[in-house]
This record gives structure tokens, C-alpha cells and sequence, in this order.
């Protein structure tokens, strides 16, 4: 075992200066790699990107879930390849057909080679593997299998971070004529025209409402279906919903910069998208459980972020064809700039949040498959069993990678814009300066009623519950005035 010329050597007989040349180069590697994202969120900071340094953040508890996990998998490797089952249960669901059965003397053999036996004790796992051969028996999951898996969740966790940056990157280039149109708008607004203008004459009219409602219904979907690949967002879209937002949530202030506020409602739902929540691990767990030779599930399941993003994407040109149908039906003229209504009445039960989670959850799908791909690729080799049929595996790709380039490109940037045409706005219509103001001022009217409170003697209360009652109301409106904006 010390000197064997083939077997791997342990710890005790490694020479010490490999032994430290192997740490230090680690060491190193990581150090780089922390003081880098440290570096990287100091120019966040400082240049007022507060949303993507908690965005960064964000990465950095991720990155720390995987070290928790790397840790988990390493302590138990040894206690699960001594977790012995019977043979006959390692047969089902999969993901390559097994070798055939052997005859009765060497039954016990072909159990080894089916799971792995050989593989584990190039690599030092045969003890494990002789442990439960001695009770006629298979581990439950080999050191090989745990280390594999190691390396596909480390693989898929930095394949979503990529692949969500470059999509919120895309979907931010897509929208880059958006700042000229809001440009426009501000120098052009003092000089616009107060007219009045039958509503059919608004291009933004002409545009999406063709009729009534009832023959207008099935071709509108079409239509939306269609518009999202080809001018999805208009000037004349942008400066409306840009009005319709404003008069609905800030008419005191019409010089108010929609664009601005869009692009920080966007990098806010960065921080969502980047990070793996629960639900996401409870769906990885299902993909691994469905790969089982033969029921090509993930040509299926590739094809459901594609479909999820054309339903999503005409929805969300729909959203604006309601809006300018509300208005066709309610108004023959209109003085001045068309001027339209949002509402959460628009959106998938009355959610608009929804729409952010669905994409959330094809951003994951298609790093699932593109990551799942290479891995095997580079683990197994193209022409392995595990990779299933080559032309559906190809076709996997494929798709996720227009699943990729569709939400980049068109998906988001509708999201972007169409996500605020609700009731409700988010706390990202001030900067990060009245942000914080407002939270500072929120804090001290909390702590102001608990010293109310705490001031305010039982004693005296027939003489001052007059005076508690108006303290109280009056904390709680300040209460109900900050709630939404923190």
C-alpha cells in the first residue's frame, strides 16, 4: 500500500513539499478569485450600483451553499459507499441500459462491473466495494458517483450565473434605443401639443386595436404572438406606457425619467434571477430522477422554457393591445398625449411578479441542459450511453441556446417595460439616496411609537387614553405611508 506501484499513494507516504506545492497553489487560486469579487464590488458601490453589488452578494451566498455542499458530499463519501442494498434494486430507472445478466457463479461479478467496481478501485474506492461484496451486495451510491455529482452541481451553479448575467446584459443592450426615446421625450415634452385627436388616430391605436372585441380577440393573441420577433417594443409603445406610468403613479412630476427607474427596477430583479432558490433545487432533483434510458424526458423538458418564453413573450404584447383596446373602447377623442390605465387586472391573476418567476425558472432549465451537456461531454465522452440519442442531444442544445438568445433579446426587455404597467411600483422609483432617507425616516417613527408606548403609564390611562388613541393613529398613518417604499 506505501510503495505499490500502481496503487494510488496516501497522505502519509505523499512527499511533504507536493503536499504544500499542491495547498499553496489552491490557496492562491482562491485568494485571487475573493479579492477579485471584492475589488469588483467596491467599483459597484462607488459607482452607486447598489442593486448589482446585492446582486454580488447574492453570488457570493450561492458560492457558499456550494462550499457547504462540496463539504457535505466529501464527509459522506466514505459512509455511503458502506451503505449496502441488494443488487436486484440497482436495475431500475437507468439512465444507461445494464450489462446482461451473467450466469449464477458470476453473477456477483457482473454486479461489481455494472457498478463500477473497476473504476473504484483505479481510484481507491475497492474497500467500500469489497465491504458489501462480502454481504452479496452493491453500495448504494460509489465514491466515483458521489465526486461525479460533486462536479455537475458545482458546473450547473456557475452555468446559471453566466447565463443570467449575459441574458440581463443582452436584455439591457436590447433596450439601449429606450434612453434616446426618453431623451426625446424630455426635450420635446414642454413644446407638446394639447389637440384634439379622434383616438384612431394615434399610431400606438392603429397599431393594436383592429375592431371589436369579440372578432379582435383571437387575431389579437396571433398578433402578439407574431409582433414579439419583429419590433416588440415601439417609440410609440415606450413614450405611452412611459405616460401612462407617470400619470398613474407620479402626475406631480412629469420630467420624471422612466427610463432610470426601469433599468433599476431591472438590475433589482438581477439579484432575484442570479440565485437559486429552493424551488429550483426541488425541480434539479426531478430532472435527475427522469433520466431513464428510454424516455428521452429531456428533449421534453428543453422544449418547455422555449414554449414558456413564446407564451410569456405574447402575453406580454397582449398586456399592450388590452391597454390600447381600454382606451379605443372608453374614449372617441383625446386631448393632448394619449394617456393609458395599468392595472394589475392585465396580468396572470393579477400578478405581475409571476412573470419574473417564470423566467427565473427558464433561466435554470436552460442552464440545466447546456450545463448537463458539456458535463457529460467532457466526463464521458460524446458517445456514451448517458448521452442518449447524439441527435437529440444535439437538438437539446440547440433549443436551449435560441431559449437563451429569445429571453435575451425579446422576452426580458418586454418584461422591463411591461412589468410596470400595474397597480403598484416598486421602491426602485427613487435612487438609492431617498431610499435610504425614507427607511432612516421609517425607522425613527417606529421607534418613536414604541417610546409611546413605553412612556405611557397604565396609571394615568382615564386621563390620557385620548392622547394614547391620536399617538397611536397617527404612528400607524406614518406606518402605512412608509410600508410600500421600504
Amino acid at each position: 500500500m506505501a510503495g505499490g506501484g500502481g496503487k494510488a499513494r496516501p497522505l502519509e507516504f505523499t512527499p511533504t513539499w507536493i503536499v504544500a506545492a499542491v495547498c499553496s497553489i489552491i490557496v492562491i487560486i482562491s485568494l485571487i478569485f475573493e479579492r477579485l469579487l471584492h475589488r469588483l464590488g467596491k467599483r459597484l458601490m462607488r459607482s452607486r450600483k447598489k442593486p448589482l453589488y446585492e446582486a454580488l452578494l447574492k453570488v457570493k451566498e450561492e458560492l457558499m451553499l456550494l462550499g457547504f455542499i462540496s463539504l457535505l458530499l466529501n464527509v459522506l463519501q466514505g459512509p455511503m459507499g458502506r451503505w449496502c442494498v441488494n443488487p436486484d434494486i440497482m436495475r431500475h430507472l437507468l439512465p444507461c441500459k445494464p450489462p446482461p445478466r451473467a450466469s449464477r457463479k458470476t453473477e456477483h461479478l457482473g454486479d461489481a462491473v455494472f457498478t463500477g467496481a473497476r473504476r473504484l478501485l483505479a481510484g481507491g474506492g475497492g474497500d467500500s466495494e469489497g465491504y458489501c461484496m462480502e454481504k452479496g451486495k452493491v453500495p448504494l451510491l460509489s465514491a466515483e458517483a458521489i465526486h461525479q455529482l460533486h462536479i455537475f452541481i458545482f458546473v450547473l451553479a456557475v452555468t446559471h450565473f453566466v447565463l443570467s448575467a449575459i441574458t440581463v446584459l443582452l436584455g439591457m443592450a436590447q433596450t439601449r434605443n429606450w434612453r434616446h426615446w426618453e431623451t426625446k421625450i424630455q426635450e420635446n415634452d414642454a413644446d407638446a401639443s394639447q389637440m384634439i385627436k379622434h383616438v384612431q388616430e394615434f399610431k400606438f391605436i392603429q397599431d393594436h386595436f383592429r375592431g371589436h372585441r369579440k372578432r379582435w380577440r383571437t387575431v389579437g393573441w396571433m398578433r402578439s404572438f407574431f409582433k414579439q420577433f419583429y419590433g416588440s417594443v415601439t417609440e410609440e409603445d415606450y413614450t405611452v406606457m412611459r405616460l401612462g406610468f407617470i400619470m398613474k403613479h407620479c402626475s406631480g412630476n412629469p420630467k420624471f425619467k422612466f427610463y432610470n427607474y426601469m433599468i433599476r427596477a431591472l438590475e433589482v430583479d438581477f439579484k432575484k434571477v442570479v440565485g437559486i432558490s429552493w424551488y429550483l433545487w426541488a425541480m434539479l432533483m426531478i430532472f435527475l430522477l427522469l433520466n431513464v434510458q428510454g424516455w428521452y424526458v429531456y428533449i421534453w423538458i428543453s422544449l418547455v422554457p422555449f414554449i414558456m418564453l413564446l407564451v410569456v413573450g405574447s402575453k406580454m404584447e397582449h398586456i399592450i393591445t388590452e391597454l390600447a383596446y381600454e382606451v379605443a373602447q372608453k374614449h372617441t377623442a383625446v386631448r393632448g398625449n394619449l394617456v393609458v390605465s395599468p392595472s394589475d387586472d392585465f396580468f396572470w391573476f393579477r400578478r405581475p411578479k409571476l412573470v419574473l418567476l417564470l423566467i427565473h425558472i427558464v433561466l435554470f432549465q436552460n442552464a440545466f441542459e447546456i450545463a448537463f451537456f458539456f458535463w457529460l461531454l467532457v466526463t464521458y465522452g460524446f458517445k456514451s450511453c448517458i448521452m442518449g440519442n447524439q441527435a437529440y442531444a444535439i437538438t437539446r442544445v440547440v433549443i436551449s441556446v435560441l431559449s437563451q438568445l429569445l429571453c435575451g433579446y425579446i422576452t426580458l426587455p418586454l418584461y422591463a417595460i411591461v412589468s410596470h404597467m400595474g397597480n403598484s411600483f416598486k421602491k426602485s422609483v427613487f435612487d438609492d439616496n431617498v431610499t435610504e432617507g425614507l427607511a432612516a425616516w421609517a425607522e425613527k417613527a417606529r421607534r418613536r411609537r414604541t417610546t409611546v408606548y413605553a412612556t405611557n403609564s397604565p396609571t394615568i390611562e382615564a386621563n390620557s387614553g385620548e392622547i394614547q388613541l391620536q399617538n397611536t393613529r397617527d404612528t400607524s398613518l406614518v406606518e402605512q405611508g412608509t410600508t410600500r417604499l421600504v
